[in-house]
């Protein structure tokens, strides 16, 4: 077995049970990442215990959680593995991940965990970018994203992209949090002075699942779009994942080259 045959690419995802936007975003990802890498064999890990099971009972699929993949890997002769997770910050969730995945790091030669989604100032501009070209609001409406926030420090990269936004000079792109201190109730005083015709409510996460289906655009009271229509808003909804756009996908296959880049340097 060679060191091509020896090394393989894990895909690391929170997981959904939606089974639509599962096969928009995280199977598209590492379908594009098998394209990209396609002479590495690639494995799934799903780190929801939950959506794990709910899917085992309603639909009879098993997916690996961590400690199952790389259990797996060491069984089929895998030395070196470069892990790609589909974070979109490195929070809470890729905290845990890094220390289940690095409990086995002694059974392979190299464990290289590669960034999420937005880590330096090049992944946020090309997050930024891509989210205007994938969107281009009209200058009469707001776009809203609704990302999921987190107690974590991390939760700086959502402020932090709203200014990008700015920087760039997408006025009417905000950002806002489902958890955290940049909930639809903090953005309403906000909106008051921008006087929009139109709110557009579109989620940044990498899938399209529970909180943007219920918490986003559902019909009880306290989903953002009730909320704005209670305030008077014209609102739409857009159920697309981070996951659906390519140029998203595409900091992923870069971040998993530096991987395996990062393997030669330390093969050579």
């Amino acid at each position: 077995m060679g060191v091509t045959e020896k090394t393989a690419i894990l895909v690391i995802s929170f997981g959904t049970s939606y089974e639509e936007t599962r096969k928009k975003t995280i199977e598209q990802i590492e379908s594009d990442l098998h394209h990209a890498f396609g002479e590495y064999p690639l494995y799934r890990a799903w780190t929801s215990p939950r959506i794990r099971a709910k899917l085992r009972k309603r639909d009879g699929i098993h997916i690996m959680d961590i400690d199952e993949a790389m259990t797996r890997l060491k069984a089929d002769g895998i030395r070196n593995v470069i892990v790609q997770p589909t974070y979109v910050i490195t929070g809470f969730e890729s905290d845990a991940m890094k220390e289940k995945v690095l409990a086995h790091k002694k059974d392979f030669d190299s464990v290289i965990i590669c960034d999420s989604l937005m880590v330096t100032k090049q992944d946020k501009e090309e997050v930024c970018q891509a989210m205007a070209q994938e969107y281009h609001p009209d200058s009469d409406e707001i776009l809203l994203f609704m990302g999921h926030g987190t107690e974590h420090v991390a939760n700086e990269l959502y402020p932090e992209m709203d200014e990008l936004f700015k920087h760039f000079g997408y006025s009417n792109m905000h950002m806002g949090t489902v958890e955290g201190d940049f909930s639809i109730e903090s953005f309403l005083d906000k909106l008051k002075n921008l006087h929009p015709t139109h709110v557009h409510l579109a989620p940044f996460m990498i899938v399209a699942g529970d909180h943007a289906t219920n918490d986003m655009s559902g019909e009880d009271d306290d989903s953002w779009k009730s909320i704005l229509e209670k305030e008077g808003y014209s609102v739409k909804c857009t159920l697309k994942g981070l996951g659906e756009i390519q140029a998203v996908r595409d900091i992923f296959i870069r971040h998993t080259r530096a991987g395996l880049d990062r393997l030669s340097e330390i093969q050579a």
